[in-house]
């Protein structure tokens, strides 16, 4: 089983979501819960639009970390 990362954005209407690794495997609706079930099932037809085409289909490569950053620091020694 391969695990893709989705990255997720709010938008003025709902949700976007796309699939770094699986190039034009996007969705949109109006949830959070929603989009992650649209993606879910839109990985699933993308990989096997990939095979029925005889594409490869490519390994999850996208790595992803959270960056802690002290904002309220900057913004203080902005303001000094």
């Amino acid at each position: 089983m391969s695990k893709y990362i989705v990255f997720f954005e709010e938008t003025a209407t709902g949700y976007s979501a796309h699939v770094p690794d699986l190039p034009g495997c996007i969705g949109a609706a109006e949830t959070l819960e929603q989009t992650k079930q649209l993606m879910r099932e839109a990985i699933e037809f993308h990989v096997e639009g990939m095979l029925l085409q005889g594409e490869p289909v490519p390994e999850p490569t996208t790595i992803v970390d959270v960056v802690d950053v002290n904002v309220v620091g900057i913004q203080e020694s902005i303001a000094r």
